[in-house]
């Protein structure tokens, strides 16, 4: 499992200082931009590509997104 995953063209982290947040960078890694912050989902552990959707562990559960980590569902 990985902290930062390649997904449509980008690539996509946990935050190393800060695990409730997701971020994205366009430039290879260059920069990078906060596509999600909350702590409703715990704290993030791990991200897989897993085709049409990510999935990440969390302190609180699996979950997963299909808009490449702006919001988050509860893996049921």
């Amino acid at each position: 499992m990985s902290q930062m995953i390649t997904k449509d063209n980008e690539l996509i982290r946990i935050n190393p200082d800060s695990s409730n947040k997701i971020e994205y960078s366009t430039t290879g890694g260059r920069s990078w931009r906060e596509r999600y912050s909350g702590s409703s989902y715990g704290n993030f552990q791990d991200l897989i590509d897993n085709g049409k959707e990510i999935l990440a562990t969390t302190s609180k559960s699996l979950y997963y997104s299909t808009t490449n980590g702006r919001s988050w569902h509860k893996r049921s």
